[in-house]
């Protein structure tokens, strides 16, 4: 099982030669990779709303289903992780510096600089700010994650299958999975993986720069950015050492701890009581429009179809690029649920503390703008220590919010090397640690070079891009999903469990 396979070599050359391509001729691999997402965004956009929405109408039917009481994994199978654990585990590898990164600046740019319906600096436009904040953080990107980790665990815990993307395609293509026809499949999911990863060390480094530049004076370089993706590589390779129930689990559990003390000490010294409505009028008003907002394009209106463009679909692209390493890495964890319980609290828990975490650094942005400082005008890097500024603490937030990024940093890309290991080794639960390590330092090489052609505009357009065919792979695992769960269905009703070779 550990053996390392074709797809390790394959990716790793694909990886290493746009990483050449890039270093050498940065202008060229910019202009290309611009021109690709353009292409995807303007004639593919839709396809990304449709797409995104009916895996929210897949989980949603799950959960409600009779499908929901079956178990990821045996009848006697029980949970690795308690739910304290799990959920923490699952966070901080499927959100971590996206919320850090955004939780100030998205708010705050949709109120100013660019409202997605209203006029910029009204009361309208701070509605919609937060409304599709929520919309961008919630049930629709976890859903995206919950598919991929569904399939996954059933096909790992249930059938035995290895822990290969190309592996939950037999039901459909059969033995063609377990040759050539597998191998591309299982590339095109581990690249989509190096890129997706890649984009989020880049802004990573990018904050943890924006808070040195706004604290201490040091000026956002390249070299700068380099340098902390060099210490954050060096810190995660120590932490993928020790192996997924020492590094990673204490790790994210330390996230958590720095998330909730920069949680509660916002709402404690900021205003509480907006911040409290705030959550309030805008979980209302995104229920409420989330069937509209799913498939809201305007092909009328140019301004306003491009704002999508650049916005829903970037998210939608985005979390899909992520969907292999997270999915891969929670459905690791979830050995033992059933899928009701797993789908519930991947879709639901996870929305929710987005929201609450949105709400108190996105509402507390807005009031300290309405109040006279100028956040919107500072890079989407600097927004949060910009929001700080305006409070007592705000050297001590910062330093925690900085910390914060360098965990989330380091729990992403352990958890991605664990994950780009077990895909390239035949699925193996353990892979080598000259695997891992190998990974670890293409995808930080990669997040250096899209840094170096074009900060974070290259950072986005990579993600279009990667994200694009493998939106194709999960179509098809959600269709080898109900042919798989029928069969099973079909056994169950007999009396007889094909997970156990015996009488149910």
């Amino acid at each position: 099982m550990k053996k390392i396979t074709s797809v390790f070599w394959i990716t790793l050359a694909i990886t290493l030669a746009a990483s050449f391509w890039g270093a050498l001729a940065p202008k060229s691999f910019e202009s290309i990779s611009a021109n690709v997402k353009g292409y995807i965004s303007v004639h593919f956009g839709w396809y990304y709303l449709l797409i995104v929405t009916l895996f929210v109408i897949v989980c949603l039917y799950l959960i409600f289903s009779p499908y929901g009481k079956i178990k990821l994994g045996k009848p006697d199978d029980k949970p690795d992780y308690s739910y304290s654990t799990w959920f923490a585990m699952l966070f901080s590898a499927g959100m971590g510096i996206g919320l850090v990164f955004y939780g100030a600046a998205s708010p705050i740019s949709h109120y100013i600089k660019t409202p997605p319906l209203a006029e910029p600096g009204t009361t309208e436009a701070i509605r919609d700010s937060m409304r599709i904040t929520f919309f961008h953080y919630g049930v629709h990107a976890w859903a995206i994650y919950a598919i991929v980790a569904l399939v996954l665990a059933y096909f790992k815990f249930r059938h035995g299958k290895p822990g290969l993307i190309s592996a939950t395609l037999e039901p459909v293509f059969g033995d063609k999975m377990k040759g050539g026809w597998g191998k591309a499949i299982d590339v095109i999911a581990v690249f989509a993986t190096i890129v997706g990863v890649a984009t989020t060390l880049g802004f990573g480094a990018a904050q943890i720069n924006g808070g040195f530049t706004y604290l201490l004076g040091i000026e956002k370089q390249f070299w700068i950015q380099l340098v902390i993706i060099a210490v954050v590589t060096v810190l995660f390779m120590l932490s993928a050492y020790t192996g997924l129930s020492k590094g990673i689990k204490y790790l994210s559990n330390a996230n958590m701890a720095l998330a909730a003390i920069l949680f509660f000490t916002m709402l404690a010294i900021g205003p509480t009581v907006y911040i409290a409505n705030t959550f309030t009028d805008t979980l209302g008003s995104y229920i409420q429009t989330l069937p509209t907002e799913s498939l809201r394009l305007n092909p009328n209106d140019a301004e306003e179809k491009q704002w999508i463009m650049d916005w829903t679909v970037f998210f939608w692209a985005w979390w899909i690029a992520w969907a292999p390493f997270v999915g891969i890495f929670i459905a690791r964890v979830s050995k033992g649920r059933s899928i009701r319980e797993f789908l519930s609290g991947v879709l639901l828990v996870p929305s929710v503390v987005s929201f609450l975490w949105m709400t108190a650094f996105g509402a507390t942005g807005i009031k300290t703008q309405q109040n006279g400082a100028d956040i919107a005008s500072l890079p989407d890097e600097q927004a949060l220590f910009g929001v700080f500024d305006q409070f007592p603490m705000s050297v001590f937030l910062s330093i925690v919010a900085m910390m914060l990024v360098g965990t989330f940093f380091i729990t992403s890309a352990d958890s991605a090397t664990f994950v780009l290991g077990m895909q390239t080794t035949n699925g193996s639960l353990n892979p080598p640690k000259t695997v891992k390590f190998a990974w670890g330092v293409a995808q930080s090489t990669i997040a250096a070079v899209l840094l170096y052609t074009g900060g974070l505009t290259a950072l986005q357009n990579a993600l279009i891009s990667a994200a694009f065919p493998f939106s194709f792979i999960m179509l098809l695992m959600v269709f080898s999903l109900f042919k798989a769960l029928n069969a099973d269905k079909r056994a169950l009703e007999k009396g007889y469990d094909k997970t156990e070779n015996k009488s149910a």
